[in-house]
């Protein structure tokens, strides 16, 4: 049986590869950090199942920013495969974390591959690259040959990651590949990140249980796919016969705008919008703001322009996305509505 080793394993892309590799009948160990408050939340249900009794989703403490237990995890298990999912992954709150995120996003990378290659260099490796080391955008739409132009802690040390593993690769002939994902979302999402905020407040909004949501720039424009979808082509680009790049995403764009008007749509919350910049509001039906713009929400460096290209991944891993924003939108909002009824 394959063995896969998930670094990050407790985020949203770690559930869902996690359960995509059970269902592949592999082995499946995660790295989860030592804290006062346990944060499984997003596995318990396959860490409990008999999964746990059978050995095939093992837990194990550690952490990308500690070499030491990197070093332990990978000269223990030994895993065919290992997923590096683990970051600082808010690119707002790096601006204010940055040697956090440069330990864990880009160092990170560094301690994994040197274990691999001093340990077993035919272990296979996948580095979670972003959409945000693109930009500001060279070319449009973006794929592997576009040049990066981070705007963010996050985006460089995640192009700092990129090419520590192009380095390995190149310098020590082992099997390391990037992914490189634009946005992908799910019912999963934390509740920092833009598209989970969306729908949770106005399914809130919906339901008189919030009365204002506050946003920042609301006219970036994303490729925003499926979570599910992007952990399958995660998988499928360590199945490849060579290490490679790859940039996957759906080739759609939306702006945050237009997210909102999606999903208030989905819930049937009647808004229109009006004003200008930052006093551009939404309202409801009773012509009471509902969605408003608040500077401080806005980024030392905003990233406006981010639509990826995906036509290598199309035409060699035979990968494509299986859902679009719609379908996106139909998960995460049933999901939120799903939890206001169960509210006491």
């Amino acid at each position: 049986m394959k063995k896969a080793l998930i670094f990050g394993v407790t985020g949203q892309d770690g559930s869902y590869l996690s359960r995509l590799l059970l269902k592949k009948k592999y082995i499946v160990h995660g790295v989860i950090r030592r804290s006062s408050s346990i944060n499984t939340r997003r596995i318990d249900d396959i860490y409990q199942e008999p999964f746990a009794q059978k050995k095939n989703f093992i837990l194990h403490f550690g952490d990308v920013t500690d070499g030491t237990s990197v070093n332990d995890l990978i000269y223990k298990i030994n895993p065919t495969e290992i997923y590096n999912l683990a970051a600082q992954s808010h690119v707002a709150v790096s601006f204010n974390i940055p040697e956090y995120t440069t330990n864990a996003d880009a160092l990170g990378a560094l301690r994994i591959l040197d274990s691999i290659v001093k340990i077993n260099p035919k272990i296979k490796y996948y580095q979670a690259g972003s959409s945000e080391m693109f930009g500001k955008v060279q070319t449009f739409p973006q794929n592997e040959s576009t040049p990066f132009y981070p705007r963010s802690p996050y985006a460089v040390s995640k192009v700092y990651a990129h090419w520590i593993t192009v380095n390995y690769r190149e310098s020590y002939n082992i099997f390391a590949s990037n992914g490189i994902l634009f946005n992908h979302e799910s019912p999963l999402r934390g509740e920092t990140f833009v598209t989970k905020k969306i729908v949770k407040a106005l399914c809130r909004i919906k339901n008189n249980k919030q009365k204002k949501l506050y946003l920042g720039n609301i006219y970036a424009k994303r490729d925003w796919g499926h979570a599910q979808d992007y952990v399958l082509a995660m998988w499928k680009i360590l199945q490849y016969k060579k290490p490679d790049d790859w940039v996957i995403s759906t080739g759609k764009q939306y702006s945050v705008k237009q997210f909102i008007n999606l999903v208030a749509k989905k819930i049937r919350l009647k808004i229109f919008w009006k004003g200008k910049g930052l006093n551009e509001k939404a309202y409801s039906e009773k012509n009471e703001p509902i969605v408003e713009i608040k500077k401080r929400y806005f980024r030392p460096a905003e990233v406006d322009n981010l639509k990826g290209s995906s036509q290598k991944a199309k035409k060699i891993l035979k990968w494509k996305p299986s859902k679009d924003i719609n379908d996106l939108i139909h998960d995460m909002t049933e999901y939120e509505l799903n939890e206001i009824s169960n509210e006491k």
